[in-house]
């Protein structure tokens, strides 16, 4: 059961080295990788036809089974709910722990409803709301950047491009899977409904395409995940945490001029999702460094704070601290050494 919920929790890597332990006990025979991926789609494909209804009862008994049984990262979640929210009660941080396993399951079987569910169903079940902001600008022949979280069914989102005006190519930023077999598979799941996956090291390439080809473009940013050492360059108060953030998307769409808008996610009942488009800037280049960083997680604190359950507590967050990061740097080298951290404590007389 573990082995499923990592595979389905997206957040940056998933789980890569289960996906190579469930893959490498089949290499027997040649091609047994694929047969295996395909056995998998297979029994997935059967269960995505089952009805929303049913898809719940079993996210019913998964809560039960992940929440009381597994105790899938419990402490991490609960550790994660108090420090966030100090000013709540024991009672209240229970409550909330619970309504996102609830939600975590829900999330679970409607990411594998999304193998099947067609277009005019989930145009019914995930709604956009000022979409004619992002239209205008796609007339306009300026390109935009779409800011979200893991927040709500961010799966989902992927069918933007059925709101969006046929003159608009749209996509979203991905890490590839190191398993091809795996990754085709969720790239078939995440490209389904016409948005482009585009990986994330060929983000600036396929930007630079697009430009060159006259061709304007909407792309999906989730860019609330804990940057690698060497990647940290801004920390903000976000969630009661100093908390590292990533930057280079606004690096990024700065420098390609697109503008820029916040997705806030409401769920207005179980199975139902509304996106609503905020506008940040329509000229990034006229902000000021960190700017729309911080616009960005400040929109998303307030979305995570209006309904906590929804955000993906389960992934360590605040892992890297500011005080860790400052034995690190090197003032002489201007780097962060990823060398073991007593190692680094010992050579300036830390320890």
């Amino acid at each position: 059961m573990r082995q499923l919920f990592d595979l389905f929790c997206p957040f940056g890597n998933i789980n890569r080295f289960i996906l190579r332990s469930l893959t490498q006990k089949f290499t027997i025979f040649a091609g047994m990788k694929g047969l295996l991926v395909n056995c998998i789609y297979g029994v997935l494909y059967l269960l995505s036809l089952l009805p929303m209804r049913i898809h719940y009862l079993f996210s019913d008994f998964f809560y039960l089974l992940v929440y009381y049984v597994v105790r899938y990262r419990v402490k991490l979640v609960r550790k994660n709910l108090a420090d966030s929210f100090p000013e709540k009660s024991a009672e209240e941080l229970r409550k909330t722990e619970k309504a996102f396993y609830h939600w975590f399951c829900d999330y679970v079987v409607e990411t594998i409803k999304l193998i099947s569910i067609s277009k005019k169903e989930l145009q019914r079940r995930m709604v956009f709301k000022g979409v004619e902001v992002i239209d205008e600008m796609i007339e306009n022949g300026q390109s935009c950047a779409m800011y979200l979280g893991h927040y709500c069914n961010w799966e989902w989102v992927s069918s933007f491009p059925l709101w969006a005006t046929p003159k608009a190519k749209c996509g979203q930023i991905y890490h590839p899977l190191e398993n091809k077999e795996f990754d085709s598979m969720f790239l078939k799941l995440r490209q389904r409904m016409g948005a482009l996956c585009i990986p994330m090291a060929e983000t600036l390439r396929r930007i630079a395409t697009f430009r060159k080809q006259q061709q304007p473009i909407v792309v999906g940013y989730i860019a609330d995940q804990v940057p690698f050492w060497n990647n940290i360059h801004h920390w903000i108060d976000f969630l009661n945490h100093d908390t590292p953030v990533l930057t280079g998307t606004e690096r990024l769409v700065r420098s390609a001029g697109h503008a820029v808008v916040y997705l806030d996610i409401t769920r207005p009942r179980r199975g139902y999702y509304v996106g609503e488009i905020k506008l940040i800037t329509r000229d990034p280049k006229q902000t000021k460094d960190y700017e729309l960083t911080d616009a960005y997680f400040r929109l998303l604190e307030e979305s995570i704070r209006r309904a906590p359950q929804y955000w993906l507590w389960t992934h360590n967050r605040w892992k890297r601290t500011h005080e860790e990061f400052n034995i690190r740097y090197d003032e002489d080298t201007g780097r962060v050494s990823l060398e073991p951290l007593d190692v680094i404590k010992k050579r300036k007389g830390l320890l």
